[in-house]
């Protein structure tokens, strides 16, 4: 089976979003977080803003915390976390994320463990990797290692891009609010 090929539409203006980032982690700190670091590389990479970087322990109140500060952040368009998506007791990172969304978007975590296969095999239905929208705010939820966030990027990058074809998350930035009465 062949993947389709998307297209860029060059002639759309590429749009940059901003993005931030959540280490999930009790042992890594700022100079060790080589995940969180490679999230940071690829999104600027790709053209887009990190507006905020956080270290969190693998704690679901600190988790959720974090996340509803930036849910209720005008100046973040995007959450990518990092760690906590595994099946031991500390992992508690899918559930943070479960108990924010108003739309869980189950079709990241299908595609991102297609792609992990191809290069863990089986080893990839440890991995608990979400995403879902809330308040506006996109947000994912990646194992901790920098090849995982480098497998999430591949599908996330992508919907990011606005001249993505035939669509993307970020044409329907505008319309994610439409249920909130104002």
């Amino acid at each position: 089976m062949n993947a389709v090929s998307p297209t860029i539409d060059e002639k759309r203006p590429f749009i940059a979003v901003n993005i931030a980032i959540l280490t999930v982690s009790d042992t890594r700190d700022e100079a060790s977080d080589k995940s969180g670091r490679t999230l940071a590389e690829l999104a600027t990479a790709a053209g887009h803003r990190v507006a905020a970087k956080r270290i969190v322990k693998d704690e679901q109140g600190a988790i959720v915390a974090a996340l509803k500060a930036w849910i209720a952040d005008p100046a973040v368009d995007v959450v990518i976390a990092t760690g906590g998506t595994g099946v031991t007791g500390r992992d508690v990172t899918p559930e943070a994320f479960q108990s924010v969304y108003e739309k869980e978007i189950l079709g990241f975590g299908e595609l991102f463990r297609w792609l992990s296969y191809q290069k863990v095999g089986t080893s990839t239905i440890q991995s608990r990797a979400t995403a879902g929208v809330a308040g506006g705010t996109y947000l994912f939820a990646l194992p901790g290692s920098p090849g995982a966030c480098r497998d999430g990027w591949e599908v996330i990058g992508p919907q990011l891009d606005n001249r993505h074809r035939p669509c993307n998350l970020v044409e329907l930035m505008p319309r994610l609010k439409e249920h909130i009465a104002g």
